[in-house]
């Protein structure tokens, strides 16, 4: 049977949204509601994965939509095309996923020559019927025929010189005719064709650039930057028309049902009258606050606060809605779940567990990770002198600083070159995407809070700052004039994202008071709404998650940190970092050591130091496990490169200088040379080649233990063996560790191994049998499945592999299920099916990152370890997981 590929409006619902897109499942969901729609159909996904799959539109749409036109056609009373009175229909994208600005629209469909005369004479106002065609011409020129905007936007700018003024509201008719046949004549020189009279046939290709905008450059990279799957494809909805360009008393605007910026309940959104809704969002005029509406059409404002009313108790939660008033009928065009900032996502999601509306474990589920770490980030310090530019409205929160782009090409080398930019426009539109994504902040001189660079940078968690009106930006000079100041491009600037404030130069920073509470330097209590949201929450996470959150640190100030951040232990302390530094020279003579007493002596002075280490570490986790990896890389790095000593001892040969130790040096480099020393004598190869090394640090973990235990301490190490391939390799290991730790005393210490090699975890079951525990090291595995060397490969080759979708996000950044997370799956199976008992963890970067984080609670580790920051958001991705997991217990 041939799947329905048009749906009515009234057909669909909201749990649609993969087939329907989220536009035409909420359309669908308002009608189903009762609420003013105007009436339309959606063409699903299905026939825009078709049309991406084999470059053609199914066979049987034509037929489907000419059935759905029929019926629209009759509900409206008016046809497509007709001259006393045209039927016109929008054809907008909506796909399954928000993604605002990133594909196409166009508005008006069906006018031609004869049509615009017709709705002139209907509307009785032919200015805006040729302001209609004017819009149609040049919307289906940029999306539908590839054409510059500036061929038409340039037209504009030149009949509004002829006519002496700076506002598109005072061309008229005449003008708006004129400028209609320019457009037309623009149309003929860049196709070679006439601009098409049939509203079928415009119709057509509108659809057809809809679906082809699925594959834009700028909805590719918005895609990459949000993790949406490449897959899911777009659909098209066919609206009729409604207009809010008919005069002064209509409109057209933007709302929240909460303020998306701060989450705080009240009257959000922004108003333009006599103005389409691509002018709001746009931002190429600035509108006014929602809340004029009511002086404006006390009727329409009075309706629109009802239905935002209705549809924020049906779906729940913030709505987003885009509407019309056309001479003061008030008429609803999208609803959607909105776009929030961090903080406001936090107080949104307590506030509705506060007024009954959901529980706290949705509450929960509301919030993520990012929008955690968003809210750790620094603000700027309030006691700091500053220089302020301005004041406009703060869009998305944050402190940004950075060097003055005007164009997206410039932020973007500046990004490469490793410099911080903000992003300055007049307005951003979705071309602009790539220079957002590489500045710190956006400033724009129009729009607000519904603007494009708004809703866009929300979207990211990015600083942006809008409507800065007393700023005169001039891209083509590169300046920025404000109040006799000018500004030019390389000059730093700051902005804030909350308060709109634009400062000269850059702004000190402070810790955000979300940090200062996991710090312990602010109660809960203390009056913050932000703080106390994030405790509720944070609290709920660790009431039910079931996955223990350590911590990878290397030194005492780095694990009490974790700890006052609430890591329950430490998964990784990584023992190489302890021979850095000073302890260079020691490692050195361990390396040049000729004889068993040299080697015994450099090992015999390293060891105090180790314990001194350890004594620390374990003292600041006291109570709490703390796994010790034993040396794991290869040992040329702790010696100067080659190239520098070859120099060295070049030179002082040619100056007669004692180059003897220098030679030695090179010698040991040249006898360690690998081709590929990750992969070569590291980790357990290393403890067994080397005699005595892994004994030193065992014994000083050892009598680090008895001495803390002296004094009434709880330290409670693990000792854990790297880069285990053999079981045998193993067995070897832990008979030294455990000899060492009889002759100290101290038995009972666990010992276990790192899984890091696809070896290791096909044959789990074996390793299992001589190990206490796992930590999976997937760092290491990546590298060792993907057959990649991380410094090598991620500036070499990834961002085309970025680009072409080869990734949607780096391996090493978030776990690849399929082929690492596969080997993860069989270690934790084949493990626990030899030793059910055995203790799992995690304590690669994957450990920090929420989508992995889910990911290891569904496979049944019992703990995951990251970095000292990341231990807030791995805690409250814990219990997001145990909540959304189809695995709730695993033991």
């Amino acid at each position: 049977m041939v799947p329905k590929l048009v749906y009515d409006f009234a057909e669909g619902n909201k749990s649609m949204k993969e087939l329907l897109g989220g536009k035409g499942a909420n359309l669908a969901e308002m009608t189903n509601l009762g609420l003013p729609v105007p009436p339309g159909f959606t063409i699903t996904t299905d026939a825009c994965k078709v049309f991406l799959q084999t470059g053609a539109m199914p066979p049987e749409l034509a037929d489907e939509i000419d059935h759905h036109v029929d019926l629209l056609q009759q509900t409206m009373g008016k046809k497509l095309g007709q001259a006393d009175d045209p039927l016109l229909v929008s054809v907008r994208s909506g796909a399954a996923v928000s993604m605002p600005g990133m594909m196409e629209t166009v508005l008006n469909v069906g006018l031609n020559d004869d049509s615009v005369n017709g709705l002139a004479h209907q509307s009785g106002n032919p200015r805006f019927a040729w302001d209609a065609y004017r819009r149609l011409i040049q919307m289906f020129g940029k999306t539908v025929l590839g054409m510059e905007g500036d061929v038409f936007e340039d037209a504009i700018d030149k009949a509004k010189q002829d006519k002496g003024t700076t506002n598109d509201l005072d061309l008229d008719a005449d003008d708006l005719k004129g400028l209609v046949e320019t457009f037309k004549q623009a149309v003929h020189d860049h196709t070679g064709r006439e601009f098409p009279q049939d509203p079928r046939t415009q119709m057509d290709l509108a659809v057809e650039a809809v679906f082809k905008s699925w594959n834009a450059d700028r909805a590719i990279l918005y895609r990459r930057q949000e993790r949406i799957s490449a897959d899911l494809g777009t659909a098209v909805n066919i609206c009729s028309m409604v207009f809010g360009n008919l005069g002064m008393d209509s409109g057209t605007g933007v709302a929240f049902t909460r303020d998306p910026a701060s989450g705080q309940p009240g009257v959000y959104g922004d108003y333009l009258q006599n103005a389409q809704g691509e002018d709001v969002v746009a931002g190429i005029r600035n509108t006014v606050p929602l809340a004029d509406l009511e002086q404006l059409d006390k009727t329409s404002y009075d309706d629109l606060m009802d239905i935002m009313a209705t549809l924020e108790g049906h779906y729940r939660d913030l709505c987003d809605i885009e509407f019309t008033v056309e001479r003061g009928k008030l008429w609803m065009l999208q609803t959607r779940v909105g776009k929030r900032t961090a903080a406001a996502a936090f107080r949104i999601a307590t506030s509705l567990v506060d007024e009954g509306v959901i529980d706290t474990d949705e509450a929960l589920k509301r919030v993520k990770g990012a929008q955690l770490a968003q809210l750790m980030f620094p603000r700027f310090d309030a006691d700091a002198d500053k220089d302020l530019i301005t004041k406009a409205i703060g869009a998305s929160p944050g402190a940004a600083s950075g060097k003055i782009v005007f164009t997206s090409a410039a932020a973007v080398e500046a990004a490469d070159r490793g410099e911080k930019v903000i992003l300055v426009r007049k307005e951003t539109n979705p071309d602009d995407l790539h220079g957002m994504i590489a500045a710190q902040g956006i400033l724009t001189s129009r729009g607000g809070k519904t603007s494009h660079a708004a809703v866009v940078a929300r979207g990211m968690g990015k600083t942006c700052v809008c409507g800065a009106d007393e700023l005169d930006v001039n891209v083509a000079q590169g300046t920025i004039k404000v109040h006799g100041a000018v500004l030019e491009a390389g000059e730093t600037i700051s902005i804030d994202g909350t308060t709109g404030e634009v400062f000269r130069g850059e702004v000190p920073v402070v810790a955000s008071p979300v940090v200062q509470y996991f710090e312990g330097s602010l109660a809960p209590d203390a009056g913050d709404e932000l703080v106390a949201a994030v405790h509720r929450l944070m609290t709920h996470a660790d009431e039910v998650r079931r996955l223990g959150v350590r911590t990878n640190a290397d030194t005492a100030e780095d694990a009490a940190r974790a700890r006052r951040f609430g890591a329950e232990g430490v998964g990784l302390c990584r023992t190489e970092h302890m021979f850095l530094g000073e302890r260079r020279a020691l490692v050195e003579a361990l390396i040049l050591a000729d004889e068993d007493a040299d080697r015994d002596a450099a090992l015999g002075e390293l060891e105090p130091l180790q314990r001194g280490d350890f004594l620390e570490l374990l003292d600041a986790m006291d109570g709490l496990p703390v796994t010790i990896r034993l040396l794991d890389p290869p040992l040329h790095e702790f010696l100067p490169s080659r190239e520098d000593l070859a120099v060295k001892v070049a030179l002082a040969k040619e100056r007669g200088e004692d180059a003897e130790r220098d030679a030695k040096l090179l010698a040991a480099v040249e006898r360690l040379h690998e081709q590929n020393p990750m992969l070569g004598l590291r980790g357990v190869r290393l403890g067994l080649v080397v005699p005595g090394l892994f004994a030193m640090q065992v014994r000083a973990i050892a009598t680090a233990t008895v001495e803390l235990r002296e004094k009434g301490k709880d330290p409670r190490p693990e000792i854990m063996i790297p880069l285990v391939g053999a079981v045998q390799e193993l067995h070897l290991a832990r008979d030294e560790v455990e000899r060492v730790l009889a002759e100290v005393g101290v038995e009972e210490i666990p010992i276990g191994t790192m899984i890091e090699l696809p070896r290791a975890a096909v044959i789990a079951d074996q390793i299992a049998e001589a190990a206490d525990f796992f930590s999976f090291g997937t760092n290491d595995l990546t590298q060792t499945t993907w057959g990649f060397s991380r410094d090598d490969v991620e500036g070499a080759f990834f961002s085309r592999y970025l680009e072409k979708g080869i990734f949607a996000v780096s391996p090493f950044e978030s776990i690849d299920r399929e082929g690492v997370g596969a080997l993860v799956r069989t270690g934790v199976d084949r493990g626990r099916a030899a030793k059910p008992d055995l203790k799992l963890g995690v304590c690669g970067e994957h450990g920090g990152d929420p989508d992995s984080i889910h990911f290891f609670h569904d496979v049944g580790l019992d703990y995951v370890s990251c970095s000292p920051f990341r231990i807030p958001v791995a805690r409250l991705e814990s219990g997001r997981a145990a909540l959304t997991s189809d695995q709730t217990d695993t033991d």
